[in-house]
């Protein structure tokens, strides 16, 4: 093994090399280049078979491999897991949006929900802590979605990231939140657990979440708006039927007929979970249902995946066609999704090490996880009235 000579002894002397490399690659020299390891040589089986065999004597010894091209052909290059939520120590990244989001959310509640003048929060910034129950519903819900994600990934000894909050506008002052994960995915029961974990953690704070806003009872909307809303338009977000279903079930009011009374903004923290939990089960490309739906039925995946933008422009065209519904509700909403699932159909799921099937109760865990997802399911989430 011939290792580069401008680097220390020590880093010579810290190269992996597990028996296994030798059995499946025929090495020719190493070079230590900064914290990457680049093994050059040629492998003695197809890439996708080096890889299982090297992935977990690898991960073992605290690297990630993967195949990097170069002028003289492809070669195998180890880098350090991330121990932390950063490989730099701190995740400011993480940190700095969470914070961004927090103050947006507080803007966007303060202002869209409890009906804050923007003049009282312009003069009092600190009138936007009135909005703190809806930031907390909101933020917490897309955390704990992600988080599970997190916790499972670290469960399989997959490198993942921290959650990264999008802070946005109104009407959520977010637009969610998402997870990087890095490296080779080991198995098909790992790509399952990582994809299902963040919609069953998502969907079981969501039903706390409704369930505490639909027991607070409504909020009076103030005169001014009540007039605004009938001299000009207003928009309403429709209940989905689990929220439905959760109000039935703790015997309480999901919609009121007096219209100067709004559900408690709590529930929008609910409303957000299952939206956000019915568009990240779409079984396209790096979304949880794309994951998910690789780990049950394998590569076929491909093939559903390809029926999804098609299926949510059907319903774009049918709500702007049939019910006569304008751009600048639903309709927009899907044709932008059904775009979105286009583009990202063509970038698969991760595909795993190990193609071994994952066995019926994952197969009945992910089938119970999408049924609750159509749950979440409405053909006009927002209108215009």
């Amino acid at each position: 093994m011939a290792a580069d000579d401008t680097e220390p002894t020590t880093a010579r002397q810290s190269v992996p090399r597990p028996p296994e490399l030798e059995s499946w690659y025929h090495l020719t020299g190493v070079r230590v280049d900064g914290d990457r390891i680049i093994y050059y040589g040629e492998s003695l089986v197809p890439h996708k078979r080096l890889f299982a065999e090297l992935w977990e004597p690898f991960q073992e010894a605290g690297y990630e491999i993967s195949l990097a091209r170069t002028d003289s052909g492809p070669v195998l290059v180890a880098e350090p897991i991330e121990t932390g939520p950063t490989q730099n120590g701190f995740p400011w990244t993480n940190v700095l949006l969470f914070i961004t989001t927090i103050i947006s959310t507080l803007l966007v509640g303060a202002y869209g929900w409890y009906y804050v003048p923007a003049s009282e929060i312009a003069s009092n910034p600190l009138s936007v802590l009135q909005a703190w129950p809806f930031t907390a519903a909101v933020l917490g819900v897309l955390m704990v979605h992600e988080l599970g994600h997190y916790v499972m990934g670290r469960y399989h000894g997959v490198n993942v990231s921290l959650p990264y909050v999008i802070p946005f506008i109104f009407p959520f002052g977010t637009l969610g939140a998402i997870i990087k994960m890095r490296g080779q995915m080991p198995s098909r029961k790992a790509l399952f657990d990582i994809g299902v974990a963040g919609p069953i953690a998502g969907l079981v704070a969501t039903i706390v979440v409704t369930a505490i806003g639909l027991s607070l009872g409504p909020v009076e909307i103030p005169a001014h708006v009540v007039e605004q809303a009938e001299s000009g338009q207003a928009i309403t977000f429709n209940n989905p039927p689990l929220l439905d279903l959760i109000a039935w079930a703790i015997g309480a009011q999901a919609t009121y007929a007096d219209p100067t009374l709004n559900p408690h903004p709590v529930i929008i923290g609910g409303w957000v979970g299952m939206f956000f939990t019915l568009l990240n089960l779409l079984p396209v490309g790096q979304l949880d249902g794309g994951h998910m739906v690789r780990a049950m039925i394998g590569e076929r995946q491909e093939t559903v995946a390809a029926f999804v933008p098609g299926a949510l422009f059907g319903i774009a065209a049918y709500l702007y066609y049939i019910r006569n519904l304008g751009l600048n509700e639903s309709v927009g909403l899907w044709a932008f999704w059904g775009v979105f699932a286009l583009f990202i159909a063509f970038n698969g799921p991760a595909n795993p090490l190990d193609e071994s099937a994952i066995g019926w109760p994952r197969i009945i865990v992910g089938l119970l996880t999408f049924a609750m997802g159509l749950l979440c399911f409405m053909l006009v989430p927002i209108q215009v009235t």
